[in-house]
């Protein structure tokens, strides 16, 4: 397949990059590399992609339509996969107006470019965020009409507008709700990368709240597994995509103390008022349209995450990691 992947630099999308590839697709990865994090860990990612001879980088900011439409070729494309966003709940709260530009003022730049090109497939990355505080576990059919943040609310209009130009336009579109994705190069600002890097240098290991909220961790080979899968024909779909196995913030601090050899010397803060208690995902649908199911357990995920700290410490432990 011929594949237009958005967010190629960013931790699930270089993951899918890699996927693909690995498959023999030829894949033309989007990322403006903005500096919502430490810009090295994109670049780290990028330069593992870019030796690929099936892999094309273009630099383009999926919000600035003109210049998205002027980099982009006008090849045939089988499928685009957006995986550009901005994620994170609470620093959605501080700036909302750039998670309105990337996630709904983005998606609608794709959505355009498919109609007009007649791009026939478009997956969405979307979140569990989108479900807020709703009955566990969390399914399909759920409502998802009361997001706890300005991040879940940009992905819920995402998948509305993704609707739309389905209805509209006939592209065949699968919205996949990703369950707090984690794994070797993740992002500094999730929780497991900091509990890592935290213990293993011996500084404060900050919990908000009592520690006993859970989280449907999973990782990020299995996030890219059926992102990969989701290219399929569906019509229109939303798929969740968790690990259905929930734990909490202490049990993941106790296997990352288990897999450094170190104890964690833990501080307490007052839980955010946009963080849920727990998240837990209802997984038929993937199993049934997709034929998916997670297959590395969190043990298993955060010992791969402690070993890929430890072989490239020089970059992970000099990465600004947000308190």
């Amino acid at each position: 397949m011929n594949l237009l992947l958005t967010g190629c630099a960013g931790f699930i999308g270089s993951n899918v990059a890699r996927l693909l590839l690995e498959r023999g697709d030829t894949v033309v990865g989007i990322d403006d590399l903005n500096d919502a994090y430490d810009t090295r860990l994109k670049t780290w990612r990028l330069d593992r992609l870019k030796s690929q001879p099936n892999f094309t980088f273009l630099r383009a900011d999926v919000a600035d339509s003109r210049r998205l439409t002027e980099t982009v070729q006008p090849v045939a494309y089988d499928a685009v996969i957006n995986l550009a966003a901005r994620a994170g709940v609470r620093q959605s709260v501080e700036n909302p107006h750039v998670y309105v530009q990337t996630n709904i003022l983005g998606t609608l730049n794709l959505l355009e470019l498919c109609r007009a090109r007649g791009i026939r497939k478009f997956v969405l990355a979307s979140t569990s965020s989108v479900y807020g505080d709703g009955e566990r576990p969390f399914n399909e059919s759920a409502k998802a009409d009361r997001p706890l943040s300005p991040y879940a609310a940009t992905k819920r209009a995402a998948e509305q507008m993704s609707y739309s130009y389905h209805y509209l336009a006939g592209i065949d579109v699968t919205v996949l709700r990703y369950f707090t994705v984690y794994g070797p190069a993740g992002r500094p600002d999730m929780s497991i990368f900091r509990f890592v890097r935290w213990v293993s240098e011996g500084q404060p290991v900050e919990i908000y709240g009592d520690g006993n909220q859970e989280r449907d961790f999973t990782f990020v080979d299995d996030i890219a597994d059926g992102t990969v899968r989701a290219l399929r024909p569906l019509g229109y779909a939303t798929i969740n995509l968790g690990s259905d196995a929930p734990v909490s913030i202490r049990e993941v601090i106790g296997l990352v103390e288990k897999f450094t050899g170190k104890r964690a010397k833990t501080v307490h803060t007052p839980a955010h008022p946009s963080d849920v208690k727990a998240t837990w995902a209802d997984i038929s649908a993937a199993g049934k349209l997709l034929e998916w199911r997670p297959r590395v357990d969190i043990s298993e995920g955060v010992r791969r995450t402690v070993e890929w700290y430890r072989e490239n410490r020089a970059l992970a432990s000099s990465l600004a990691v947000p308190r």
